[in-house]
């Protein structure tokens, strides 16, 4: 420290101090203004998560519009507990499993929405929404992937089960475009032991490597990838892929999932090109954060003290 201190007088009297404190004040200053996000491991993923941006959302698709787009940063004690809120009620039928295929952007599980078989009601719902497909977001490394995160909390992948309102509408495309029209739950996962359900879909993924592969699940409950505390998150927002509309009810759950690294690195190997073209891998699927505007995010907890 002395020795510093004596080597700052002698600066002092150089014609080249005050630029080099100007350089060091700048630098500090950039620093100190330079937005942070705090990650589940490694270093902060807020410059990995805008240097690694997937190609749809450098082209028209990233044009903000609207003011309840999805996904968001959501501030654990900014959000507002409402009593109000009723328990999640979830009823999937595991025949009602159709497949899965590669859609050139993630994999996508779809079911059979033709009758009352699968869905969810209650929470912050008013009518039965059945369930159409359920699919994942994740990065191509750790420190980043899911769209939603928590107090700048960013986890290594997001689970999305897509319901829509059969009450007030006829077919899915219908509601996407309607008030009220899409209920989609949102889980996200993190680093821990291997997912027993998650895993029968895992060994799957072999055979939908490929854009536009498809492939038979047989009978799947997908009410086994969600958390055994059903805590959750709730406010007004939009699909995070196009046409991106703001017809949707989130339910984010509180508690993520735990899934292995040999689960997640599965998700890496799948492509988002087709057989014969030169391959491109599906990683970095996600959304960059869309700006809460005046809306609220309401839980169906009080927030604990310490947050995440």
């Amino acid at each position: 420290m002395l020795r510093t201190l004596v080597l700052g007088r002698s600066l002092r009297k150089s014609s080249g101090f005050s630029v080099l404190v100007k350089q060091m004040w700048g630098a500090l200053r950039s620093h100190l203004r330079r937005p942070e996000r705090w990650c589940s491991q490694g270093p902060c993923a807020q410059r990995n998560r805008n240097d690694t941006l997937h190609p749809l959302w450098k082209g028209p698709a990233s044009a903000r519009r609207g003011t309840q787009q999805s996904p968001i940063n959501i501030r654990w004690r900014d959000s507002v507990y409402d009593p109000q809120l009723k328990p999640l009620r979830v009823s999937y039928a595991a025949a009602s499993c159709l497949h899965v295929w590669n859609t050139g952007y993630f994999f996508q599980v779809e079911f059979d929405d033709s009758a009352e078989g699968s869905g969810i009601s209650g929470g912050p719902l008013e009518n039965l929404y059945r369930l159409k497909q359920f699919h994942f977001h994740w990065g191509a490394a750790n420190e980043r992937g899911s769209e939603h995160t928590v107090d700048d909390h960013v986890y290594p992948a997001e689970l999305h089960l897509v319901h829509w309102n059969s009450v007030r509408y006829r077919n899915y495309k219908e509601a996407v475009m309607g008030e009220n029209g899409v209920a989609v739950i949102g889980v996200f996962l993190k680093l821990g032991a291997r997912h027993e359900a998650l895993q029968k879909l895992v060994e799957v993924l072999p055979e939908i490597k490929h854009k536009g592969a498809r492939a038979a699940v047989g009978p799947f409950q997908p009410s086994r990838l969600l958390p055994a505390c059903r805590d959750y998150w709730t406010y007004p927002g939009s699909l995070t892929t196009p046409p991106l509309s703001e017809s949707v009810t989130w339910i984010i759950q509180k508690q993520p999932v735990e899934v292995a690294q040999s689960q997640l690195a599965a998700f890496r190997t799948l492509l988002s090109s087709a057989l014969g073209e030169e391959e491109h891998s599906m990683v970095d699927n996600y959304r960059p954060l869309q700006p809460l505007m005046n809306r609220k995010v309401r839980s169906s907890f009080r927030a604990a003290e310490g947050g995440i």
